[in-house]
């Protein structure tokens, strides 16, 4: 779906004209109209706002043009609900809802092995017939890739 019609069809889900959602963003009616026919797109401050105000984070404002993956635990983030935020209630879309709270990470870089466990819990809730060492071996093979790990293994060069 194209970035004019999530828009419009994210303003008619929530039951507002175009008045209402321009007062909603401090923008001109107008604006909201131009990026409903398509002639223009918001600047990536309004679509922060937007992302904030109506809890829709930016990349399926973008139409989910990339899959995210929390760069912590490998989680795939699908779906909004599970993107993490930061301290002013903005999508990070690095890191899971788990992983990132409020802005804080939940493992420092030294608890890798923290990580690796719960992860183990989760999936094995999930899937308890998994192999237990062939899970694990690729838990740490693949999680240490991710770009919260590296930036510990990059501090410590």
């Amino acid at each position: 779906m194209k970035v004019n019609e999530l828009l419009k069809e994210l303003r008619q889900k929530h039951s507002l004209t175009q008045e209402q959602m321009a007062e909603k963003l401090l923008i001109s009616r107008q604006a909201i109209s131009r990026w409903e026919v398509g002639e223009t797109e918001p600047n990536v401050e309004t679509l922060k706002l937007i992302s904030k105000t109506f809890n829709i984070s930016i990349n399926t404002l973008l139409g989910t043009p990339r899959v995210l993956i929390c760069q912590v635990c490998g989680m795939p983030l699908q779906e909004d609900e599970f993107i993490g935020k930061d301290n002013n209630g903005y999508f990070e879309e690095k890191y899971c809802k788990w992983c990132f709270v409020d802005g804080k990470h939940q493992y420092d870089h030294n608890n890798f092995d923290e990580l690796i466990e719960v992860c183990m819990n989760n999936i094995l809730h999930m899937n308890p017939e998994s192999d237990e060492k062939q899970l694990r071996l690729m838990l740490k093979e693949n999680l240490v890739n991710l770009e919260y790990w590296q930036e510990k293994n990059a501090q410590v060069d």
